[in-house]
């Protein structure tokens, strides 16, 4: 299951607001960075045949099955620190995280991707 804090449910559904028949958001991974890889998070109106789908605070989350294992039990939460803000990840799967946070490793990196 991957949940939203209610702050992330507002920055998200804003993105939602601007694709008209959005279906949800879709949390993809890439290989990036300086570690390994990093989130791609993106309003979609497509939902797959692979895709699962969960929803949290009103809004659907949509991850393909081959990412499911990573991303399973996030908590994604939407920060602002001063003029900064974004999205952040609070996932058990992650080993460790470069020194700038945009990119990060696998406890079960081989399997990733």
């Amino acid at each position: 299951m991957i949940t939203l804090t209610k702050s992330a449910a507002q920055h998200i559904n804003k993105m939602l607001n601007e694709l008209p028949n959005a279906q949800g958001m879709r949390v993809t991974l890439k290989q990036a960075g300086c570690t390994g890889f990093k989130y791609i998070v993106e309003a979609t109106d497509t939902i797959n045949e692979t895709d699962h789908i969960f929803e949290s605070e009103g809004i659907r989350i949509i991850i393909d099955k081959k990412n499911i294992v990573f991303i399973d039990d996030t908590e994604i939460d939407y920060i602002q620190q001063g003029l900064n803000a974004k999205l952040v990840f609070n996932n058990p799967h992650v080993d460790e995280a470069c020194g700038c946070g945009e990119s990060f490793t696998f406890k079960n990196e081989e399997e990733a991707g």
